[in-house]
């Protein structure tokens, strides 16, 4: 188990480039599937969980090719479905989250898709519902083995259709649309998930052959091709880890910018960090971020009742930046209540804010009320362990402003999702070193 050892206190300074998104690669990647064409990918993140992926679509016989820093050619003209159903398939797929978007693509080409429970953080409960409902009301057949949490989806043709999601899925609907694009006849998915990833992937697919209508709507129309082929897709920077550098930059009192970061991708993520009473600033495609020497102070609601930060579907904010914007909220000027609807275990992390001397009171697993320091009592160095991607990145940037010098255990779980972390702040000035575990 590898460790971070970060001496806090220490202004930042320079400019930063976020890599491309996770959450985007884990969809597009899986795309590759559902033709026998060569498909290039730009702008991929070099992170463990998007390298599991392509690790797996090799096992799957797919032919890999790294062209570049990012850059990869895939073409899946040989797959071998035989391996979906052994033993190493089983330990392959659970070890991601993002292996359950194979399902879509395998069921509309080759017709079945297998599965194992996906892994991923421990947030809370994730179910896979949304996923396989879709693919039943397509048509297919669905089999679960309670031994061993194995899925199995199998259908000869699916059939276009209507349906209402349950839920506003991104994965779910990523997969939905996958299988789809490939039906006889046509599908529309209603309380479909529309944020930008999803309609990225829309986009590639269209430029593959497919027919789909109402992108970045919540109302999908997919009318059903036979075949698709090849295409060249560059992916959007990852919006996460934008807000997080802006966060960062806030509780360092740095002077930070943030390149190429696609504004008009970034939905409600640049407003909310200013409700914080962050200066965020446009400089063409760049993000800059003034020292906050002063501080920042948050604002209240127009009858001056507290402020309320909570997630929602796109285009509401992410839910994988309310760990980020808790810990901003721990040096603000004022108070304001963090609600994280979608995943009841998520802001458990909050105790070792408090150890760090944050004023943070948990008011249940999904809400917790903020009061910021003002910057007048400085967070206080210790020794943390990561317990999933947004929580360890949200801990680096604590002890990044806190006085003294902290120890993270357990970084696998950063570098899960985000690329060399410790060499891109170093380079900006972060005191921040990586010690590898046995």
């Amino acid at each position: 188990m590898s460790t971070f050892i970060i001496e806090g206190g220490h202004q930042l300074k320079g400019k930063i480039q976020p890599q491309g998104a996770k959450n985007e690669a884990l969809q597009i990647l899986c795309a590759v599937l559902l033709t026998d064409q060569e498909v290039r990918i730009d702008n991929i993140p070099d992170i463990v969980d998007v390298n599991k992926l392509i690790s797996l679509l090799k096992k799957l016989g797919v032919k890999v090719n790294h062209v570049g820093k990012g850059s990869y050619t895939f073409k899946a003209d040989e797959i071998d479905l035989d391996y979906l159903e052994s033993e190493a398939f089983k330990k392959d797929g659970s070890g991601l989250r993002g292996s359950i978007m194979i399902v879509g693509p395998l069921l509309s080409r080759f017709g079945r898709g297998y599965i194992p429970k996906p892994g991923g953080d421990k947030i809370g409960r994730r179910r896979l519902d949304t996923h396989f409902e879709g693919f039943i009301k397509l048509g297919a057949k669905f089999r679960y083995n309670r031994e061993d949490h194995f899925y199995g989806v199998e259908a000869e043709k699916l059939h276009g259709t209507h349906m209402l999601l349950d839920e506003a899925s991104v994965t779910g609907t990523a997969n939905i649309v996958m299988a789809a694009v490939l039906a006889e006849g046509t599908t529309t998915i209603y309380n479909a998930a529309c944020e930008p990833y999803l309609q990225q992937l829309c986009k590639m697919l269209n430029r593959m052959g497919a027919k789909i209508g109402g992108i970045g709507s919540n109302l999908l129309t997919i009318e059903g091709v036979d075949k698709l082929g090849g295409t060249e897709h560059r992916m959007l920077p990852d919006m996460i880890e934008i807000g997080s550098w802006i966060g960062l930059a806030a509780m360092t009192k740095s002077e930070l910018t943030i390149t190429n970061v696609s504004w008009d991708d970034l939905g409600l993520i640049p407003n909310v960090f200013r409700k914080l009473g962050i200066t965020v600033e446009r400089q063409g495609d760049d993000i800059h971020i003034p020292a906050h020497k002063d501080g920042y102070e948050v604002q209240s609601y127009i009858d001056g009742s507290i402020l309320t930060i909570s997630d929602a579907p796109w285009p509401g904010f992410t839910p994988d930046l309310l760990s980020i914007v808790l810990v901003v909220l721990t040096q603000a000027r004022g108070s304001a209540l963090v609600h994280q609807k979608m995943f009841e275990s998520r802001l458990f992390f909050v105790d070792k804010l408090i150890d760090m001397g944050a004023k943070i009171i948990l008011c249940d697993p999904h809400r917790a009320t903020v009061i910021g320091h003002d910057f007048k009592s400085q967070l206080k160095a210790t020794t943390m362990t990561s317990p999933d991607i947004r929580a360890g990145v949200s801990l680096l940037i604590a002890a990044l402003s806190a006085k003294g010098t902290s120890t993270i255990h357990n970084i696998e779980q950063i570098d899960r999702g985000y690329e060399n972390i410790d060499e891109r702040l170093r380079a900006i000035g972060a005191h921040i070193k990586r010690v590898e575990g046995n």
